[in-house]
């Protein structure tokens, strides 16, 4: 069973976004703004890496799906962090509508397709927890006679936190969640044409069994003033000493990381 994750990263995709622009020159300039790089590998490096590089099961992969024009400083840095990830994978596409770009990048990365794979999707400011990958293959095992009768299979974590980071550190608070991106996988059959990309993660349950765990804390989501999902819930709190080590022990998130990471002086693009 193949396990392999997409994320989109400041990639100028022709929809997919809330904020609209009128050519993809106006979105790259958005995009690539000195500024919002900044604010977006803060949040990769002390969210997203973290989690994927301390994943108890190493036996994945996880595609980086950016633009073939983004900067050459802000491209050498991303791989840079790449170079020390052997799952995670640089994919650099043309515009293209998002949907279908980052479904491609899956599709490469199946290649022959000729084995069952797990796909799930991650913002590049959100975090999973570093048993994500073992748990979806525990839930591979036990459903393998379900998954003879359905094509696809859903398996949906609904609990987690929503965090805010700054150079003060880090403040969240618990979620109750349905159906967000950050929380999901499916299960896909060998040869399938659809990928994960291919359904609204909203609305996965309409169409096939999904499985729903509430035990687990599996996932972090990022506010902060470039998200592109809606307003903040009205009480994030400074972490209490239990949910530093929470977060540090379940997700590889360390708030010291944080603050030196956001106290750090912008990177020049130039």
């Amino acid at each position: 069973m193949r396990v392999i994750g997409v994320c989109r990263f400041s990639y100028p995709a022709l929809g997919g976004f809330k904020r609209m622009h009128d050519s993809v020159a106006a979105r790259e300039a958005y995009l690539y703004d000195d500024a919002r790089m900044t604010l977006r590998f803060r949040h990769f490096e002390s969210l997203t890496l973290p989690s994927i590089t301390a994943q108890s099961d190493g036996e994945f992969t996880f595609l980086v799906v950016t633009g073939e024009t983004l900067p050459a400083p802000w491209r050498a840095r991303l791989h840079d962090l790449a170079a020390g990830v052997p799952q995670m994978r640089i994919v650099p596409m043309p515009p293209m509508r998002h949907r279908t770009a980052m479904q491609q990048a899956v599709k490469a990365a199946l290649g022959r397709d000729d084995t069952p794979s797990i796909q799930f999707r991650l913002d590049d400011d959100d975090a999973v927890s570093v048993g994500f990958v073992h748990d979806l293959r525990r839930y591979a095992r036990n459903t393998r006679a379900l998954r003879r009768e359905a094509r696809y299979l859903a398996v949906e974590y609904n609990r987690g936190h929503t965090v805010r980071l700054s150079e003060r550190g880090i403040e969240a608070a618990e979620a109750r969640t349905r159906f967000w991106a950050c929380g999901l996988a499916v299960m896909f059959r060998p040869g399938d044409k659809r990928t994960i990309m291919s359904f609204a993660h909203h609305k996965l349950h309409h169409v096939m069994p999904t499985l729903i765990d509430p035990r687990p804390d599996m996932y972090l989501r990022a506010l902060h003033e470039d998200n592109d999902s809606g307003p903040a819930p009205p009480a994030l709190t400074p972490l209490d000493a239990e949910r530093r080590a929470l977060f540090r022990d379940r997700f590889n998130v360390d708030e010291d990381r944080v603050r030196a990471l956001f106290a750090a002086p912008p990177a020049p693009a130039g």
